[in-house]
């Protein structure tokens, strides 16, 4: 059984609008997948964050996807916060102001993914709140695999203080209501109505990080002991100042432990050698996420052909 979503908008006045009613209607998500959501957004133990991360097909991703009937999108203190970019969200004061209100964080692509803005989100994990991502970084209509996801999101996980849930969520149809090359090259200034969307609800899943940093610090010093300092890395992802906090001196929560000076051997530096085990840890867990997401994808895009 199918169940719409209720409210489209965190903002009420526009949860109202007469577009936003019609494309609800036609919006749906599985009971299960529905139970899944509510019970980690309402009942996860207050000291347990939350984030989901899901594929980026238009920028109605968010905060449409929120609208499922029970969830506490009006709520202040249950409601998701969400990474948005700073060039688009937040060009001027009124955008800003607006943004702000509806829980969206900044977040300057290409800065590294320890800019201050990401420091705003690790916050928010650390409060035991709910954090939504999209580590692809970026819109993606294209009817193609999932690209390899931005690291932040991994890092974010990796670096907080307290151990979050992680929800992989996938959708399919935004890109028919909001398609980014509708005519001429260009988005319609409305979004189109009667497309049908589909989510699905991925299991909830808890990263090792203790493990996965033991295993990135094994990985990289095998590879250094067999005469390959220059550890081959699987991305280019800006870390910042050479894995360094932007807010001065080395993030302790972004170390691997045990990785000390003088200890590693092989004539590479230990920070050399931190940080391309840091890379090896997001890298391994953005590509976790991706097939977890690229599997949901296919599934929620199968679903919204038979709606």
């Amino acid at each position: 059984m199918l169940v719409t979503l209720q409210n489209a908008f965190q903002f009420p006045k526009l949860s109202r609008c007469r577009e936003f009613e019609v494309l609800r209607r036609n919006v749906a998500v599985s009971d299960n997948d529905k139970l899944t959501l509510l019970d980690l957004v309402q009942s996860r133990p207050r000291d347990t964050p939350l984030v989901t991360v899901s594929n980026h097909m238009s920028t109605l991703d968010d905060p449409l996807m929120w609208g499922i009937k029970g969830l506490p999108i009006t709520d202040p203190k249950l409601s998701r916060w969400t990474l948005t970019a700073e060039d688009i969200c937040f060009t001027n004061t009124l955008f800003s102001y607006f943004f702000r209100l509806g829980k969206c964080l900044p977040v300057r692509r290409g800065a590294g993914i320890y800019q201050p803005y990401m420091d705003d989100a690790l916050d928010v994990i650390n409060r035991g709140d709910w954090l939504h991502t999209f580590p692809e970084g970026t819109l993606s209509q294209e009817d193609r695999p999932i690209r390899r996801l931005k690291w932040g999101t991994a890092s974010l996980i990796a670096r907080a203080s307290l151990q979050p849930v992680v929800l992989p969520i996938a959708h399919s149809g935004f890109e028919k209501v909001l398609p980014e090359n509708y005519m001429f090259g260009r988005r319609p200034l409305l979004p189109l109505p009667f497309k049908n969307i589909t989510i699905v609800v991925g299991e909830p899943m808890v990263f090792d990080i203790p493990q996965l940093r033991l295993m990135a610090k094994a990985m990289t010093l095998k590879d250094v002991n067999r005469g390959r300092p220059d550890i081959e890395d699987k991305a280019d992802e800006p870390l910042g100042r050479n894995g360094e906090s932007y807010h001065g001196g080395n993030s302790s929560s972004s170390s691997l432990g045990g990785v000390t000076k003088g200890g590693l051997g092989g004539g590479a530096s230990s920070a050399s050698v931190e940080e391309k085990a840091l890379r090896w840890m997001y890298s391994h867990m953005s590509e976790n996420l991706r097939c977890l997401l690229q599997e949901l994808t296919l599934k929620a895009k199968q679903l919204n052909v038979r709606v």
